[in-house]
């Protein structure tokens, strides 16, 4: 059965983002009452144009690390969405301080939040990052290693908190380590914009982009679609149903923590495609897309540059937890999401 969120009250935070927005209007489209708490940082009014003309949308203006603000967007809903944070392992290496602030600070303020408002499940963005140095692929969720990067640290560290509430509040919680996620709406611009749009962008005006390195780091490039189906199951699975598949999966995969008949859910699932590309590859993939556009676009020669401080080299996920437990199965290939991505920019960036 394919578990989705309807007819309820969800408090979606950095619900402008990109990630954030597009959850917002699935949620809306189920007929959920949505509340957006952001505080634009990095969200963009923009991106909020459908839902404010829907009647069961309200846009709070406000900051995470505001515990009052947390406690006012909460109220009264039956789920939290928790996205809002500051991405990028390149912002978090030049200003630790605000990554940790809004990253941990903010999260366990809305983490205390939902607590107190008595709030049925908290998901929220956990990150692929966790994973740190550990080499083995594909990366399964109970094995990681040493994180390279601040904000890999405040990812990690989130989720311990989560784990922490879950056992002493009795609050359940679920984390999603998304996996390089792409699609509509991700914004190209800006020193922290993400590696897919940032290429988009620079090819759809002739210039070359820039990869950190040889261009053989790989990725598990993942479509916003697919984020959108994992965020509903991980709030709509049912509590006796997590809890059987969670055993049922515990059976299968020698080493994965087990969990007491008594004890509150608290888990990390992957949300990626399950599949890797390179970076070369993923050029050459967006070249032959853009080019159905513009034949100018195949010539453009690649740049390489030096590697970037934190990265990790390569990155595929282990989706089976979240198949078995949530019943996640990716709705888009990557090769499919390229060309919506591609098909998205071209529309809204000429």
């Amino acid at each position: 059965m394919n578990y989705e969120v309807k007819h309820k009250k969800v408090l979606v935070t950095g619900g402008a983002g990109f990630i954030g927005s597009n959850l917002v209007d699935s949620l809306l489209d189920n007929g959920n009452t949505v509340v957006c708490l952001d505080n634009f940082s990095t969200g963009k009014i923009e991106n909020l144009k459908d839902a404010q003309s829907n009647p069961n949308f309200t846009l709070k203006e406000g900051d995470i690390r505001d515990r009052n603000t947390c406690m006012e967007a909460v109220e009264g809903c039956d789920y939290v969405l928790h996205q809002a944070a500051l991405g990028s392992v390149p912002r978090s290496i030049e200003d630790p301080i605000t990554s940790t602030e809004v990253n941990i600070i903010g999260f366990v303020n809305m983490l205390f939040a939902a607590k107190e408002a008595g709030v049925k499940r908290f998901v929220y963005a956990a990150s692929s990052s966790t994973y740190g140095d550990h080499k083995a692929l594909p990366k399964v969720e109970h094995v990681i290693g040493n994180s390279l990067s601040p904000y890999a640290i405040t990812k990690y560290v989130d989720e311990l908190f989560a784990k922490n509430f879950s056992d002493i509040y009795g609050i359940e919680t679920v984390g999603l380590r998304y996996f390089n996620v792409f699609g509509r709406r991700q914004d190209p611009n800006g020193a922290y914009a993400a590696v897919i749009p940032k290429f988009i962008s620079s090819l759809m005006k002739h210039e070359s982009p820039i990869i950190n390195g040889d261009g053989s780091n790989s990725r598990d490039f993942t479509y916003i679609d697919n984020v959108i189906q994992a965020n509903q199951l991980a709030v709509a699975v049912p509590t006796t149903v997590f809890k059987e598949r969670l055993k049922e999966y515990q059976n299968q995969v020698p080493g994965v923590p087990g969990i007491s008949e008594a004890a509150t859910i608290s888990e990390v699932f992957n949300v990626a495609y399950g599949e890797s590309s390179t970076l070369n590859e993923l050029v050459n993939l967006l070249k032959e897309e853009l080019n159905t556009f513009d034949s100018l676009i195949a010539e453009i020669p690649v740049v390489f540059g030096p590697e970037r401080r934190g990265d990790v080299p390569h990155s595929m996920a282990s989706i089976e937890k979240g198949k078995v437990i949530l019943g996640y199965k990716p709705l888009c290939s990557f090769s499919l999401g390229l060309k919506r991505a591609c098909d998205w920019y071209w529309e809204n960036l000429n």
